[in-house]
Formats: structure tokens, C-alpha cells, sequence
């Protein structure tokens, strides 16, 4: 198997070194073939999720189709992530990311057909982002849940942070991409580059080994009763369970995105609402990707509890200075620390979540995993928004980021499970 090939080890790093990224995951040509296919998807989706909102503010000059839009493509991301995970567990993940990645791809074709034809229909976009992200929901878990066949349970914090500081450059570099080229190629293209993107995504599943489904799971059918099996299984195991809970705790209390265009307007208006705007914004990915860079002690730490537990702390505490500062700049430096810290989280949360479960029981998870990722940040929205309103938005930054701290202590003192978990 590629992932416990003793030939691709790397010799122990020293110096310099051992602070910068781990790349012993690349050594394994599985794994590397479907990261690099990460580098363009990472880039080509945020060309496609700028492209949706704004062809339909185009269409309708309203912001609140933009956030219905956003909940049509939620509600069948939960669904089909829930459901995509006890199939990734019964059928081999190989297959299931050619025909996923491939439905995205069509999609990302009907988006460009839609656009260069003029169609104008804000109906017919809901309904493609839906499907799209239908797929996504499919495609997530099992994507997520094949790393740990292709890498050695060593190497997985270190494939996390090579993954997660991917995804984090193309939240970066995407968007500008895309301000840069909607006045001089327009929407369609920005649709029809994504599509080709994907293209190359099916290519690098293509090479992937069969990655079957291992003991029981093998001839089983994806149901109702595969989904409760997979929440009943995360109920008995509580490492696993406080993993989503710590996730849940720092989003839903700690994510202030919601606040950015009001603080943007009032606190930092005078160095421009638009830069303002864009440097809030950028702070999290910008800080995540450095995190990533500097991510070679990752490969170390074995207690990955511990590392979960430390970074949602220190996420709260930087965003509720980032709630206490009235200078853009150092309101930028602590966004960037919490972008540091949610990297350390997420890539702890995932290797505890590949190692600690049991095959069969993987894509399960990461189906739940997709969903508390994806699902948490749009909570926050609404809490930051009423708490933004009714007491003002620093005061609900702040407020956020101390229950953050205040909740997450307070998890790890009442249950040890986390704290104990060590690799």
C-alpha cells in the first residue's frame, strides 16, 4: 500500500526545517496526485462562488436574493454531505469522486451556458447551485475520508495542513482573481475556467488505486439506518464527538464575518470602506495560509486533544482583540492570529477524526464533518447579526470571542476525553 511504503520517509528535519511545512505526504504519488489536483480546484470554485452572487445582485439588486441563494445551496449540501458519507462507507471512493467531481464539472457547464445565453434567471441559478452543491455534499466526505488510505497515520496532520493551506490560498487568491477578471473577460468565463478546472480533478482521481470499502462495510447500501449508525457511533465515541463540538463552539460563538461590512462602515471607515472591507476579510485565509507554511511542528505534537483545545482557545482570544482594536492594522494582526489558530484546529479536528474512527465509519464522519464546517459560519451569521444589532458590533465581536474561551474551558474540564487523546 502507498501509504505505508517506509521507502518515502523522509530523515528528520533539523533546524529552519522543522518549522516549515512537513511535505513527506507528497513522497506518496497518490496523495500527490490528488492534492495538486487541490491547487486549481482551490482557485476555480471561488471563481464560480463569486460568479453566483453576483450575477444574481446583476439580476435582481438585491442582497436578500443573494442570501437566499445561499441557503438553496445549503440545505442539499447538509442533505446529500449526510447522505455522501454513509455512501463513501459502501462503495469504493474512487468512484465516487469520478462521478462527483464529474457532476460538479457539468454543472459548472450549465452555469456557463446559462450566463453566455443571457437566460437572466434567478430560479434557474438557485437550482444549479443546489445541484452543485448536492455534489459537493457527496463528493466531500469521500475526498476527505481517502487521504487516510493514502498516507500513513504519521503523516496526517501534516497532509491536513498541506490540504487546508491549499483550500486557504485559493479563499485568498480567488476572489481577487475574480475582481480582476469580471470587467475584462465577464461572468461566463469565470464559469467555464472552474469547469476546466474540475476537468482537472477528474484526471487525478482517474489515477487514484481503487479505494474499496474495507471488512462489513463491503455490498452494503446507503440508507436511513447507515446515517443513524454513523450518529449513534459518533455518540459512543466522545473524542470524536468533542472534536465537532469544539468546531461548533468557535464558529458559531467566534466567527465575526457577518460584522465585517458594519465595521467596515463605522470603525474603520476612515482608511476606506472598500480596503477596510477587503482587508477584514482577507485576514482569516491570509492568516491561515502563513499558519500552514510554518505548520512542520504539526508532524510532531502528539496530543492532538490538547492542540484542538489550544487553538479554539487562542481563536477566541484573538477575536475578541480583534473587537478591541480601532486600528485597521492591528485589527488585521489578530485576524491573522485567529487565521493561525483555526488552521491548528482544523487540522488536528481532521487527523483526530481519520485516525480515531474506524474505516468503515469514515466517510460517516466526514459527512458530519462537512456539514459542521460548512453549517456553523452561516449560524454565525444570524447570532452576529441580532448581537451586532442590538448591541452594537464590537461588543458582539468581543462578547463571541470570550465565549469562545469561557465554553471551551469549560468542555474540556467536564469531560477528559479530549484532553487525553494522544497519538
Amino acid at each position: 500500500m502507498p501509504a505505508t511504503d517506509r521507502t518515502a520517509d523522509a530523515p528528520p528535519r533539523r533546524g529552519w526545517r522543522r518549522w516549515a511545512m512537513d511535505t513527506r505526504p507528497l513522497r506518496r504519488p497518490a496523495y500527490r496526485r490528488l492534492w495538486s489536483s487541490t491547487i486549481v480546484t482551490a482557485v476555480g470554485s471561488q471563481l464560480t462562488a463569486v460568479a453566483v452572487p453576483k450575477q444574481i445582485y446583476d439580476i435582481t439588486h438585491s442582497s436578500a436574493w443573494v442570501g437566499y441563494a445561499s441557503l438553496a445551496g445549503l440545505v442539499p449540501m447538509v442533505a446529500f454531505a449526510l447522505w455522501g458519507g454513509a455512501v463513501a462507507d459502501t462503495v469504493d471512493r474512487r468512484k465516487l469522486l469520478l462521478v462527483t467531481n464529474s457532476g460538479i464539472a457539468v454543472t459548472s457547464l450549465l452555469f456557463w451556458a446559462q450566463a453566455v445565453t443571457g437566460l437572466r434567471s434567478v430560479p434557474a441559478l438557485m437550482v444549479l447551485l443546489a445541484l452543485q452543491q448536492a455534489f459537493f455534499g457527496l463528493n466531500s466526505p469521500a475526498r476527505n475520508a481517502s487521504v487516510a488510505r493514502l498516507v500513513p497515520a504519521e503523516e496526517l496532520p501534516a497532509a491536513g495542513a498541506l490540504g487546508t493551506t491549499v483550500m486557504q490560498t485559493g479563499l485568498v487568491v480567488g476572489p481577487l482573481l475574480a475582481g480582476v477578471l469580471i470587467p475584462v473577460i465577464g461572468l461566463p468565463e469565470l464559469y467555464l475556467i472552474d469547469a476546466v478546472a474540475l476537468c482537472v480533478a477528474v484526471w487525478a482521481v482517474l489515477r487514484l488505486p481503487p479505494l474499496p470499502p474495507l471488512g462489513e462495510s463491503s455490498g452494503r447500501r446507503a440508507g436511513l439506518r447507515e446515517i443513524a449508525d454513523g450518529f449513534r457511533y459518533l455518540s459512543l465515541h466522545k473524542v470524536l464527538l468533542l472534536s465537532f463540538l469544539a468546531d461548533i463552539v468557535a464558529m458559531v460563538f467566534g466567527m465575526p464575518r457577518a460584522l465585517f461590512p458594519q465595521l467596515a462602515a463605522q470603525t474603520y471607515a476612515s482608511y476606506g470602506e472598500g480596503l477596510a472591507l477587503g482587508v477584514l476579510f482577507a485576514g482569516i485565509p491570509v492568516g491561515a495560509v502563513v499558519g500552514g507554511l510554518f505548520s512542520g511542528t504539526f508532524s510532531r505534537a502528539r496530543r492532538h486533544g490538547w492542540m484542538v483545545i489550544g487553538a479554539v482557545v487562542g481563536w477566541g482570544v484573538a477575536v475578541a482583540g480583534f473587537g478591541l482594536s480601532r486600528n485597521l492594522w492591528v485589527a488585521l494582526a489578530f485576524l491573522a492570529a485567529a487565521g493561525v489558530a483555526d488552521m491548528v484546529s482544523m487540522v488536528f479536528r481532521g487527523a483526530i477524526l481519520l485516525a480515531a474512527a474506524t474505516d468503515e465509519m469514515r466517510g460517516r464522519m466526514q459527512g458530519v464533518f462537512t456539514v459542521v464546517v460548512a453549517g456553523g459560519p452561516r449560524l454565525a451569521d444570524v447570532l452576529h447579526g441580532t448581537a451586532g444589532s442590538a448591541f452594537g458590533p464590537r461588543a458582539a465581536v468581543v462578547g463571541g470571542g470570550l465565549l469562545v474561551v469561557v465554553v471551551m474551558l469549560g468542555l474540556a474540564a467536564a469531560i477528559p476525553a479530549l484532553r487525553r487523546y494522544r497519538v
